[in-house]
């Protein structure tokens, strides 16, 4: 005889399982004397229902009872029935399935206040432990309109006041909860938490407060000393070109109205540094620069370009005894370059006397800042991109008044 495969040895274990009944017997079965007595237990099978049905003695027909009876009972056994139902999953921690049953149980026409503010409370409580500290509130809020002196709806109502950011609220219902009940514990503490964390939310706003002047402060100075100097600001989203030339009045007024309207993030960089124009104790602008070498893609960015310095100081650093590396023919000799502003509005170029400061080429009149940035085009002079680059460009030399 074969000896069994691995698949035949046991049914998962149901051999070894029924050869015990040879040796001892299901302790829970029915045997001769008592299997009628047993049946007689069980919904299904009985003969006859007892009178009195004793949930103890028969949990599943009181069960079966309470389901075929349920519209028998009035409101109030019925919203009992499912308050004590959402406290056994609030116990549960089951806090959505407690909600359904505290609600289902507000809907059953109730006119008992007691147990209707009961259940807002509990439902409250369910809300609470979700994290919705709106609805908990709201639920607090009609218990204790429903039993003003409802202490567990007045703590929980001052505790999501809390949770919200509510100190005053929180505060006002900690008071109320103390006149009727001095000595509670609970809402002592919530008051003591309440009013330390207001006193502490006035503090950071009045700090807040102070910091927004002394911006709006800066802020104001430093538009006053752009205006002063005469350097023009664009918006970001001003069109860049307009469909005729315009006398400069109308360019003056609409760059009055760009600096009154303008915010500090008007006047920040659009580079991921962030950085901004700003103006240091003598009273000097630093300005974020942004420098283009269309030849090769490539830009420099200075975070802080003081007004007072000239270009030829920072290309002697930027093109010096290490030229970049996508230099390759090592082009970018400081006295080789030529750098150029784009006028916005008439799209002509216009060649920077490299010796001259920043500031000097920010203050002529076809010069304009955009998104807070002053951007330069650097060439090298007369080689064959730069001669292309300039072809039909209407190029004009930079002239000062000294």
């Amino acid at each position: 005889m074969a000896a069994p495969t691995q698949g035949e040895d046991s049914d998962d274990g149901m051999d070894e399982f029924m050869e015990k009944f040879k040796t001892q017997k299901y302790h829970n079965a029915f045997n001769e004397s008592n299997w009628e007595e047993e049946f007689e237990k069980v919904p299904m099978f009985m003969k006859t229902a007892p009178e009195n049905i004793d949930p103890e003695k028969h949990p599943d027909l009181a069960c079966i009872q309470h389901i075929i009876h349920d519209d028998d009972r009035t409101p109030e056994e019925k919203a009992r029935s499912l308050k004590d139902e959402g406290n056994e999953y609030f116990k549960e921690k089951k806090y959505k399935k407690a909600v359904v049953s505290y609600t289902e149980g507000l809907k059953t026409s109730c006119v008992n206040p007691e147990l209707n503010a009961v259940l807002y409370t509990n439902r409250a409580a369910a809300h609470f432990h979700l994290g919705n500290m709106r609805s908990a509130l709201n639920d607090a809020t009609a218990a204790k309109k429903l039993k003003p002196d409802h202490n567990k709806a007045i703590i929980r109502g001052a505790q999501c006041l809390l949770e919200l950011r509510n100190y005053a609220g929180a505060l006002q219902w900690c008071d109320e909860g103390l006149k009727l009940f001095p000595t509670d514990k609970k809402l002592q503490e919530l008051r003591a938490t309440a009013d330390k964390q207001k006193r502490e939310a006035d503090r950071d706003a009045r700090k807040a407060k102070v910091k927004a002047k002394k911006q709006q402060n800066e802020k104001e100075a430093l538009l006053a000393a752009i205006k002063e100097r005469g350097i023009k600001l664009l918006k970001t989203e001003k069109p860049p070109h307009r469909a005729s030339d315009s006398e400069d009045e109308d360019r003056d007024e609409d760059t009055s109205r760009a600096l009154a309207d303008l915010q500090l993030d008007g006047i920040s960089s659009q580079e991921a540094t962030g950085a901004r124009v700003y103006m240091d104790e003598q009273g000097v602008l630093h300005w974020p620069v942004m420098f283009l070498y269309p030849e090769h893609s490539q830009t420099d960015f200075f975070s802080a370009f003081s007004e007072d310095a000239s270009f030829i100081d920072h290309l002697a650093v930027m093109f010096g005894e290490e030229l970049p590396p996508w230099d390759i023919d090592q082009k970018y000799q400081p006295q080789n370059l030529q750098m150029f502003f784009e006028d916005p509005e008439k799209g002509n170029l216009y060649q920077v006397d490299l010796q001259e400061s920043l500031l000097r080429v920010l203050q002529h009149q076809r010069c304009s800042v955009k998104a807070g940035t002053p951007s330069f085009i650097v060439l090298v002079s007369e080689s064959p991109f730069s001669r292309q680059f300039l072809s039909g460009k209407k190029v004009q030399r930079l002239k000062l008044l000294k």
